[in-house]
């Protein structure tokens, strides 16, 4: 039996609202839809072993070279892909963190070493994760904004990593897929480093940005050629599928969208922060299209009845039970996450003084 440690477990949980995935909550644009469906005619053929069309459209997207990009079979992909391309024989990685940087590098037989991020700092990142970041590192892995936080890198603090990085001879890997749903997200991204940084990797994904989460497009960027070449042998040809090139070539042509859903994310993002600490919940302060809070033990499992699933974080390192991630969704969805976390309350509260009561 595969043990679920991501959120979106919807087959086992037909009908709910999936509040522990992250993704848009304009949910998938109709041209990106359409696309997918029109190509369908042409899955007699091999997809295109060059991505050529998609590699064409990222580029200009990304405004970086064509030559910088490595499109993979979603974000997952590309993480494996690099790690087995790169060969590490030391990381760091933050705790909490997304599960599968780890993954992928003790995949490979590299051995990970966790810097625990404190909650007393909010879960934030600060400046003595430098001093972690020693000499006998090959790669240090920064989520930014962290996964499930949402919490940021301070941009002067990420420029000091960089130095570090450098000047120690240490690789470093940004996983900036939830920037595009932060206010500022030029003010955090790497990517004006790429060119002068070879050792800086970005990865990205169409996942959250476009909710195309089922057609796994993810990709990376560098301007390391030789680690490329490497990633491109470590893994099978035709990786992406014909509806997953053509679906993500439509998407980038989606700018209005992207920019209405990061205005939509925004809005409710604090209204959800709002109403989470009305109800007595510590709420992070999270800039990315998800909210993590601490709650009382077992709550994941109390609004299941209710049709409603979050992500309990139990599974995270540095994580205890009581922790969980909620993704922003549409108004009406949020307004019934609030009204069945409120439900739940009053019903511990209840229960509580039933049990105090019975004491006297």
């Amino acid at each position: 039996m595969i043990k679920t440690v991501h959120g979106g477990d919807v087959y086992r949980h037909p009908g709910v609202i999936d509040f522990s995935s992250n993704m848009n909550p304009l949910g998938t644009p109709e041209r990106v839809i359409r696309e997918a469906q029109e190509s369908m005619t042409e899955i007699c053929h091999y997809p295109d072993v060059r991505q050529e069309q998609l590699i064409r459209a990222l580029s200009a997207y990304e405004k970086v070279p064509e030559e910088y990009l490595f499109c993979g079979n979603g974000a997952a992909e590309v993480i494996f892909a690099y790690a087995w391309a790169l060969q590490p024989k030391q990381a760091l990685i933050l705790a909490p963190t997304f599960a599968e940087y780890e993954q992928a590098l003790k995949s490979t037989g590299c051995a990970v070493r966790l810097y625990a991020l404190r909650e007393s700092d909010g879960y934030r990142l600060t400046r003595d994760f430098t001093e972690a970041i020693t000499e006998d590192l090959d790669v240090a892995v920064l989520c930014n904004p962290n996964n499930p936080t949402g919490i940021p890198v301070d941009p002067e603090l990420m420029r000091e990593v960089i130095r570090t990085c450098r000047s120690r001879g240490v690789r470093l890997f940004v996983d900036e897929c939830f920037q595009d749903f932060c206010d500022n997200p030029e003010r955090l991204t790497v990517r004006g480093y790429l060119e002068e940084e070879p050792e800086i990797f970005i990865l990205k994904a169409f996942t959250k940005r476009y909710a195309m989460a089922g057609l796994r497009l993810g990709y990376g960027m560098t301007s390391d050629a030789d680690l490329l070449s490497r990633m491109r042998s470590a893994v099978q040809p035709w990786n992406v599928s014909i509806p997953a090139q053509k679906a993500g070539t439509a998407a980038l042509h989606e700018e209005e969208y992207v920019e209405k859903a990061r205005a939509v994310v925004r809005r409710e993002r604090t209204y959800l922060k709002r109403s989470l600490k009305e109800l007595g919940f510590q709420v992070f302060d999270s800039c990315a299209n998800y909210i993590f809070f601490k709650g009382e033990e077992g709550l994941s499992e109390k609004l299941l009845p209710y049709g409603i699933m979050i992500r309990d974080c139990s599974n995270y390192h540095n994580l205890g039970n009581g922790y969980y991630r909620v993704a922003v969704r549409l108004h009406p969805d949020n307004e019934r996450l609030i009204e069945a976390l409120g439900m739940t309350r009053r019903m511990i509260e209840r229960r509580d003084t039933e049990t105090s009561d019975k004491r006297f």
